[in-house]
């Protein structure tokens, strides 16, 4: 089946150029910071975290928002996803994929990747989130390649896939859990240390997630004729609608928490993020776009008339992406350094090398979930013409 990535047309052939050029200027951005050191980042002594692992936290939730499709399609043989449970599952494997790129990239010294395998720490989550999301990986691949096998040939799945696949959907739920306990665990940084951290990314993840798919979906049919059928897109859009709900639930009980105990370190970082303290409130205004895309949203979906319009659910999707990406891939790593444990706000602003090698590390993403698509689309389209 690999040969069908080979084929396609010139506008198939330009983007893969384009993504490959985006890499091209994303590796070199990362060689510039691997002899400068991570000096030319806006990282310091202060914040050791940023864009980097932000989109480690980010990109492993839209890995495991494939478990929305899985669970429907096999486990309550829910037709409706039939088309598109294998997108989901390829859309995992290229999120998961570039997981540990942003770890690698985020190291000054990548060769230190290797110390997780060959000095493993069982005591360390950051040990068990490498062999989780490594498992998670190889699951989806396994399954979403053998499933698409038993498609082209007409012939039903093996009997060994069944376990796999069931194995797959508290895997799913784990990869994200255990990167929320990376966070969690550490007791020094109040804004992280709460037991709702899990509930938040699981919720944050099944919006993200499935707004990412429904944009992929139209992008297929608009480019390939693909048809992932309107009852499937509509069931996605309620999903999106009451995990999104719960998201910003979880929130908002962070919020009381923080300020109605009045334990001054848990309402710093929602004052330095909302507000500014001390003149400083760079995130701001961003954090306040985050909150008004999130809630406007959330009620646009909950109008039946406006979710089934494809155009407004488009943008709706749009508007969740970046919301949650706000509030996940940026304002959750930037809260738990600043203010400091000691109560200094040292603003961490990403520099031009840093998103430049996000943008590359993107471009790997992009350019296997192109593959693994186009190779999808291939089959679905020999085994159902008229659905092109």
């Amino acid at each position: 089946m690999l040969e069908k990535a080979l084929q396609g047309g010139w506008r198939y052939g330009s983007w893969i150029l384009f993504l490959l050029g985006v890499l091209a200027v994303g590796f070199l951005a990362y060689l510039y910071q691997l002899t400068q050191g991570l000096a030319v980042t806006g990282m310091s002594r202060d914040v050791t975290w940023g864009l980097y692992i932000g989109q480690l936290t980010f990109m492993v939730g839209i890995a495991a928002s494939a478990v929305v499709l899985v669970l429907p399609y096999y486990l309550h043989n829910y037709k409706a996803f039939g088309r598109i449970t294998i997108l989901g599952e390829f859309l995992a494997v290229s999120a998961v994929t570039i997981c540990p790129l942003f770890v690698l990239v985020d190291l000054g010294q990548p060769a230190r990747f290797l110390n997780l395998f060959l000095h493993p720490t069982p005591s360390s989550v950051m040990f068990w989130d490498a062999l989780v999301i490594l498992g998670y990986l190889i699951l989806n691949l396994i399954i979403g390649f053998t499933a698409l096998e038993t498609e082209r040939r007409e012939t039903p799945p093996p009997r060994w896939l069944k376990p796999l696949i069931y194995l797959s959907i508290p895997w799913a739920v784990s990869i994200h859990t255990v990167t929320a306990f990376l966070y969690a665990g550490l007791p020094g940084r109040h804004f992280w240390m709460t037991a709702v951290m899990a509930p938040r990314f699981l919720s944050s993840a099944f919006a993200a997630g499935p707004s990412l798919l429904i944009l992929l979906i139209y992008v297929l049919k608009k480019t390939t004729g693909f048809e992932a059928g309107r009852e499937a897109v509509q069931k996605l859009a309620q999903v999106i609608a009451y995990a999104l709900i719960i998201n910003v639930f979880l929130l908002l009980m962070e919020i009381f928490t923080a300020f109605y105990s009045g334990i001054p370190d848990h309402g710093h970082t929602f004052l330095y993020l909302f507000a500014g303290v001390h003149g400083k409130g760079t995130w701001a205004p961003w954090m306040w776009l985050s909150v008004a895309m999130a809630l406007t949203s959330i009620v646009l979906l909950l109008i039946p008339r406006v979710r089934e319009n494809e155009k407004a659910l488009l943008g709706i999707a749009v508007m969740i992406l970046a919301s949650l990406w706000i509030d996940k891939g940026l304002g959750l790593v930037i809260g738990g350094f600043v203010p400091s444990p000691l109560g200094h706000v040292t603003e961490y602003i990403p520099t031009l090398p840093e998103l430049l090698v996000t943008l590359g590390v993107y471009a790997i993403g992009a350019l296997i979930l192109t593959v693994l698509y186009k190779i999808v689309v291939e089959v679905k389209q020999q085994e159902s013409p008229l659905a092109a």
